[in-house]
């Protein structure tokens, strides 16, 4: 039996955390929230969010594994396949997020219930919709007080989509860098100014920071102050706004199948190849596209009921995948905004907080399609040095080496001077050869392209 391994993203709220016992999932509720949790069971508000599909459901377990004074009870959730965070979401994954964080607070008050926290860390992904994963993050409405998590909900919400609306520019990283929510007076500092002519905006941004900094160790609130009506109207307000929200960028690859389906039915004869293969292999449960684009192959993957991870580093390209899974109610997709020269790092307390991408990854098989000749001549990344990335991520591999004389790698040597010597197939498998056995070989027709089925040899 293995000892417990609390969470180390689990710490910060005193009404519980987080742990694992034999690989299992489960929440402790501490004492000191045993009366609002009581509440949030005992008056149907829990029932209502699970059967809606926008809370993890959980069961209530015996067992006192901690051994803990605090202890009221042990839940076990269920568990989310893949834990993603809000810097690698596109913009209408966050603008989902913040709307169903906003349907909480909504859906809640007629029980009486209040949601406490308001961050995106609390929102994660299942069956291709948002979910809310903390149940200890409802409490007690008292009607004499404002929401508590007003603040917070704006700065991590609706100042990184205003400012990607405003700007069209994809500002994910702010979230990185400001893992609390960017802060009301950087938002306010950032946003053009025309932005004080749109009343929510002006509302919820200018004037609440302004506001905000002015009673900065002053008393908040007064009795009677914030009624359960204007609540509502706050929750409407925020609700209208990010509706109105909306991503307009151009994708740098947006004309890429278009393009690839001109080259003699390339990419039908490459999605036989990659379909064959993946019929092969066995036990196939999880994946990842590397360089997914638009989620051409993701999609292929995902009909076979494979949890897929479609990872792209181009953030409309991820937006367009995450609308069209929406409206096709694709369920083993999550698309996934990733720099793979520069994925997340681990970050928060001590660098363990929130795990780095590549130790939350660990799929049966990876995609690299039309992906090499980014890293290696685009990003000068070595083969060796992308071959020890990959084996860290996958078991088995299908990766498509692009020749020299392909016409896309001529553009981009267009653009710098070809000092790529060691840029050919027998580099490439001499490098990759050291991490990954080859199992199949196919060219696919007369495009050059190379497509390898390969297997980790240290799995």
């Amino acid at each position: 039996m293995q000892a417990i391994q609390p969470l180390a993203s689990s710490f910060r709220d005193p009404s519980g955390f987080v742990f694992l016992k034999d690989g299992i999932l489960y929440r402790q509720v501490n004492k000191i929230f045993k009366e609002d949790f009581d509440h949030f069971i005992n008056s149907g508000c829990y029932k209502h969010l699970i059967t809606n599909k926008w809370l993890v459901p959980h069961e209530v377990v015996k067992e006192d594994f901690p051994g803990s004074n605090d202890r009221y009870l042990t839940l076990k959730p269920q568990r989310i396949p893949f834990i993603s965070y809000s810097y690698e979401w596109c913009f209408d994954m966050l603008k989902d997020a913040a709307l169903l964080t906003l349907r909480l607070v909504e859906e809640c008050l007629p029980f009486g219930i209040i949601l406490k926290d308001a961050t995106p860390f609390n929102v994660q992904w299942c069956d291709g919709k948002p979910i809310f994963i903390d149940s200890l993050s409802f409490e007690k409405y008292d009607a004499s007080q404002p929401w508590i998590a007003y603040r917070q909900f704006c700065e991590n919400f609706l100042s990184p989509l205003l400012l990607m609306h405003y700007t069209r520019q994809p500002l994910q990283l702010l979230l990185l860098t400001h893992p609390d929510g960017i802060p009301l007076s950087l938002a306010r500092s950032l946003l053009p100014w025309r932005s004080k002519f749109s009343f929510y905006t002006y509302l919820h941004i200018h004037l609440h920071e302004r506001l905000a900094s002015k009673t900065v160790g002053k008393e908040l609130s007064q009795k009677n102050a914030f009624s359960e009506k204007k609540m509502l109207r706050l929750v409407d307000s925020l609700q209208s706004m990010i509706q109105s929200l909306h991503w307009k960028a151009k994708t740098t690859w947006e004309d890429y199948y278009h393009e690839a389906n001109q080259r003699s039915n390339y990419l039908e004869q490459k999605r036989r190849i990659v379909t064959n293969w993946l019929d092969e292999i066995p036990g196939l449960k999880t994946a990842i596209d590397l360089g997914a684009n638009e989620g051409e192959f993701s999609n292929l993957i995902a009909g076979k009921n494979i949890q897929t991870i479609a990872a792209d580093v181009d953030s409309s390209a991820v937006n367009n995948l995450y609308k069209r899974i929406k409206k096709t109610g694709e369920k083993n997709i999550i698309p996934l905004i990733v720099d793979l020269t520069n994925p997340s790092p681990a970050t928060g307390f001590n660098n363990k907080e929130r795990l780095s991408f590549a130790e939350r990854i660990s799929a049966d098989v990876a995609l690299a399609l039309a992906l090499i000749h980014h890293l290696a001549i685009g990003k000068n990344v070595p083969f060796e040095k992308i071959a020890t990335f990959f084996q860290e991520l996958t078991n088995y591999l299908v990766i498509e080496f692009i020749p020299k004389q392909d016409e896309k790698v001529k553009v981009m040597l267009k653009q710098k001077k070809d000092i790529y010597n060691s840029y050919n197939e027998e580099t490439f498998l001499k490098d990759f050869e050291k991490y990954f056995s080859t199992l199949k070989k196919e060219t696919v027709g007369a495009s050059g392209r190379t497509i390898y089925l390969m297997k980790n040899r240290h799995n």
